[in-house]
């Protein structure tokens, strides 16, 4: 089974994201940072956003609507220029986010719909030609309670287990065993809590304070083992996400927290170890811990997947 040998030091990461946007508005700038010190770093997109919502009103209008695969590919595009990325496209449709009591039927054919246990063949196919150390989605509930982001956590898991078996896809190449999995976790109450303390104590107005009054889940914090600092390149991680212009309203609350301020009261990105098959201590900084140098011991029975 394919692993990082003695000969082989380059580290890969793999970013697997259910929309273009996601990979900007999450992690983004741990990514700038990886890229920086020269990890090669990927992002697999399973869908082109094509059920998606026009978000910044300067862009909707019909035009706009009309053309929303193919705008929110070249922003695609533009965005993985600026982080330094590759990427990839999975094929799989959009399935957008269903409104209403009840809701609605997911569209048929949608990226909801498929079966993760088949759906797993297209990222297997990255994985073992591409390579990561480290592999990055999101959590059970796919960080939000949208459909696709859910799949994609599905699909994540289930290829991970595929990559590494030498019976399944041996159309897509060697075996590979990915040596450490992380779920995003970019979003939580403390980040916000940080944020909306330090803009109070500089006389500013918090967009978060209603947010915070709101907010119940705070078992999700306990849930973070990894913090990664990252804040010379929040400036990187915003020039991203404004890349998607169709999807971020430049005027929103995601920029209203001066970048001094947010690097003073929160400047690392957070992540959740669930999968590791090398030993490393608890909080981390590095999605790469223990896998720098020396080869440390397998103890993939640790964790499962």
């Amino acid at each position: 089974m394919g692993s990082m040998s003695d000969t082989d030091h380059q580290l890969r990461l793999l970013h697997v994201h259910a929309h273009p946007d996601d990979e900007s508005s999450k992690g983004a700038a741990s990514t700038a940072r990886y890229v920086a010190e020269g990890v090669e770093v990927m992002v697999a997109t399973c869908t082109g956003g094509e059920r998606g919502s026009v978000l910044n009103p300067a862009m909707d209008r019909p035009d706009v609507w009309e053309r929303i695969a193919g705008i929110r590919s070249a922003e695609m595009e533009a965005a993985r220029n600026i982080l330094g990325v590759t990427q990839t496209w999975l094929g799989f449709v959009d399935s957008g986010l269903p409104e209403g009591d009840p809701l609605p039927p997911l569209p048929e054919g949608c990226f909801a719909l498929v079966d993760p246990v088949e759906a797993a063949g297209a990222l297997v196919k990255v994985l073992r030609e591409f390579k990561p150390q480290v592999l990055t989605t999101y959590d059970e509930n796919g960080g939000y309670p949208h459909p696709d982001h859910i799949m994609c956590h599905k699909m994540s898991m289930e290829a991970v287990k595929q990559a590494a078996d030498p019976e399944l896809w041996p159309e897509h190449g060697e075996p590979w065993q990915v040596s450490k999995v992380y779920y995003q976790m970019g979003f939580h109450r403390l980040q916000f809590a940080a944020l909306d303390a330090a803009m109070h104590e500089q006389g500013m107005d918090s967009p978060y304070r209603e947010r915070l009054s709101n907010w119940e889940d705070r078992d999700f914090e306990r849930r973070l083992t990894t913090f990664v600092p990252c804040a010379d390149y929040f400036e990187i991680r915003d020039a991203a996400l404004r890349a998607h212009v169709t999807q971020v309203d430049p005027n929103g609350l995601w920029f209203r927290v001066p970048l001094d301020t947010q690097r003073a009261a929160w400047p690392t990105e957070e992540f959740e170890l669930v999968f590791s098959t090398v030993d490393t201590e608890r909080p981390e900084d590095d999605l790469f811990a223990g896998l720098r140098g020396e080869t440390p011991p397998d103890r993939s029975d640790d964790y499962s997947i």
